[in-house]
């Protein structure tokens, strides 16, 4: 409570938890806005009645925007897509490679420029496609979907209102970035995970009592207490991989002094276990469940067939094995985005800095591929036993949702670790102490003194 108290006590920190409270608020309410011309109910009615997909997922992520049609239905999505596709051109693109190295500033808000033109166009698209996926399930004999306007003006006018949805959301993540307490985008998934909780937990509640009473077509109460120890331990695991790092040493070339005498600075390089984050569990979840949804709305029989034998309800241990390989490439592919050895080893070269032992230059780069490529195989390995060990259970228990799945605690610990580390720097530049316990740097008092 006091350092509650300490974070409040600063008018400028207490501006920036309201400021981003506020935004937050409104970004949930818009959650509940449906897009012109749709029925919202009959539209779960009927994604419900084709089970767990792509769209279980996307709803997660969302919120609950995807299944109720909101304006926000297409939530964040289209910003992080245009931010990865130019990250990857700045790969393969020269030019785009200048502007991320060498213009600084002014480069980095060109890119930023060019990632909201390219947002526009994707979330447009993107529009178009689920606005068409809507008018799909208007079916004879069931709940009307889509009502009142032809096929072509009903298209045009969702894609417009989605698109500009994804703008306004990616527009809160920034001034939540800018002018709040920071990680803006990923606040936003986090809300939206959290905002579903209140109604698992009713849903778990509801059931355990059943279970308690032995009801009929209710797991037995162990079942739940499995689960519940399943997500505990999953917990501690995501905090603790979450922290943990490997210390790479780094020592600068000995330097004269004003006095002349020679000194030699010594410092660490930081290389997280999980460097990729939970990027790779959505994307490998995306990709397995995109033959599903594809062949259930085109009924390609051929399609369905395929794609069951990798359904974690029909055939799980097909399921598994493939979802870890393809969580461990999108963990080394992502990992290859966020983290450039080459160019790391570059700049350390060019600051003074070596590794003991270790050349400077291109052995320093191998050096550190090489520690990078065994900390990211650990790392997948990691993401994927958490993502499966709490499905393993849900599969015994319908209705419950992602809600407690792996990668929910992942996005939920993890922005919260993030958000707190963020409020503890902020906390700390003012002389206040921080939330952290371990490892919590000490200010100084007025009068010079560790305090």
């Amino acid at each position: 409570m006091n350092r509650l108290k300490n974070l409040f006590a600063v008018p400028e920190l207490r501006k920036r938890v309201l400021f981003t409270l506020i935004l937050l608020v409104i970004y949930r309410l818009g959650v509940h806005v449906s897009v012109p011309g749709v029925n919202a109910e009959n539209l779960q009615a009927a994604l419900r009645r084709g089970g767990g997909s792509l769209f279980d997922v996307v709803d997660l992520f969302s919120g609950g925007a995807f299944k109720k049609f909101s304006v926000f239905a297409l939530g964040i999505a289209p910003y992080i897509t245009a931010s990865i596709v130019l990250q990857l051109m700045g790969a393969v693109v020269p030019y785009l490679d200048n502007l991320q190295k060498k213009e600084g500033e002014a480069g980095r808000e060109k890119i930023n420029q060019w990632t909201r033109y390219l947002t526009v166009g994707l979330a447009f698209i993107q529009g178009f496609g689920i606005a068409s996926l809507a008018q799909s399930q208007n079916q004879p004999g069931l709940e009307v979907v889509v009502s009142s306007l032809s096929p072509t003006g009903f298209r045009l006018l969702a894609a417009f209102t989605l698109s500009v949805g994804a703008l306004f959301v990616m527009w809160l993540g920034e001034q939540i970035t800018e002018r709040g307490v920071g990680n803006g985008i990923s606040l936003l998934i986090f809300a939206g995970i959290v905002a579903g909780l209140p109604q698992g937990l009713t849903t778990l509640s509801v059931m355990m009592s059943q279970s308690l009473r032995n009801a009929p077509n209710v797991p037995p109460p162990g079942i739940f207490l499995l689960l519940i120890t399943a997500m505990t331990a999953v917990l501690f695991a995501v905090v603790l991989v979450e922290s943990a790092y490997r210390r790479i040493p780094i020592h600068y070339a000995r330097r004269a002094d004003s006095a002349g005498m020679s000194s030699q600075r010594s410092s660490y390089m930081p290389l997280k276990v999980n460097t990729a984050g939970v990027m790779p569990v959505i994307f490998a979840s995306s990709v397995i469940f995109f033959p599903a949804t594809i062949a259930q709305f085109t009924r390609w029989e051929w399609l369905a067939k395929a794609s069951a034998y990798i359904s974690p309800q029909t055939h799980f241990w097909i399921y598994t094995p493939v979802f870890v390989a393809v969580t461990v490439f999108f963990s080394f592919f992502y990992t290859s985005i966020v983290f450039n050895p080459d160019e790391t080893a570059d700049n350390m070269k060019k600051s003074g800095g070596y590794v003991p032992g270790i050349r400077p230059g291109k052995e320093t780069s191998i050096f550190l591929d090489g520690i990078l490529s065994k900390l990211t195989f650990v790392g997948a390995l990691y993401l994927a036993v958490v993502s499966i060990v709490p499905l393993v259970i849900l599969n015994n228990i319908q209705g419950l949702g992602f809600y407690y799945g792996g990668t929910s605690l992942l996005i939920v610990v993890g922005v919260a670790m993030d958000t707190a580390a963020q409020l503890e720097s902020l906390l700390v530049m003012r002389r206040y102490d921080g939330f952290l316990e371990r490892g919590r740097i000490r200010g100084r008092s007025r009068s010079g003194r560790p305090a």
